[in-house]
């Protein structure tokens, strides 16, 4: 049995899929592998399903009927994995832009560090970003500068989708009222978790672009997400940090 499960949420990630599940599980740390399937008709979740034979008490898998968004895929995953008991509940991309050798260091920061939030950042020691257009590295950071500025939380990587949580963040925040769907999903969990007055630490990361797949990046995305931050902020005005958020 393993303390910590990572949530993977999948959309037509058949490259890249089985190398992730298979180098999770050979980590010197055992971690068990929730994948969330939003019906990728690449036939990625049939590919989850042949190794699911291999790996049964390992590897598991929630499919869905359609594109619902990467919001709703976390929030599955975590209402699962905290029915399921796990301490140490981990966002993770599927497309090794996030290295899993670095899983066991946001591990560390929580188990070891007392985090009770760490966050796989790009931007807490410069800009470490590989294989991104200018124009992407800019939009990126920028919007981490104006979601601090917003806000006022004082995290270098905002918009970072490369976390392990405590299962006690996840269990005070009242998971039904996250209102973000796409990007703004990492602002609104941050934040909310700031809000409560919980531990945060950054643990400097290197985030590599894909290699394999496509992007689902986009405009509407961050548009989302600028619009969002702004309502987010004003509705925090009128709500009890001490209660569930």
């Amino acid at each position: 049995m393993s303390d910590s499960i990572i949530i993977i949420p999948t959309y037509n990630e058949k490259e890249n899929i089985e190398r992730m599940i298979r180098t999770i599980f050979h980590l010197p740390k055992p971690f068990h592998i929730l994948i969330i399937d939003d019906n990728s008709p690449d036939g990625t979740a049939e590919i989850v399903r042949k190794l699911m034979k291999k790996y049964p008490t390992q590897l598991f898998m929630t499919e869905r009927k359609g594109k619902l968004g990467l919001g709703t895929a976390y929030l599955t995953g975590f209402k699962r994995a905290l029915e399921s008991g796990y301490q140490y509940i981990f966002e993770m991309d599927a497309d090794f832009s996030h290295n899993p050798d670095d899983l066991i260091r946001l591990y560390n920061a929580c188990a070891e560090g007392g985090a009770d939030l760490s966050i796989g950042s790009r931007y807490i020691s410069g800009i470490n970003v590989i294989n991104w257009p200018l124009r992407r590295v800019l939009m990126s950071y920028s919007a981490s500068k104006y979601v601090r500025l917003v806000t006022g939380m004082k995290i270098m990587d905002t918009t970072a989708g490369f976390k392990c949580y405590r299962s006690i963040v996840l269990d005070t925040l009242d998971l039904n009222r996250i209102k973000m769907k796409g990007y703004g999903f990492q602002i609104e969990m941050k934040f909310k978790t700031w809000r409560l007055g919980f531990k945060i630490v950054e643990v400097p990361i290197i985030f590599t672009d894909r290699k394999e797949g496509a992007s689902k990046m986009s405009g509407s995305i961050f548009g989302e997400a600028f619009k969002g931050v702004i309502k987010m902020k004003i509705a925090s005005y009128f709500s009890n940090p001490a209660k569930k958020i």
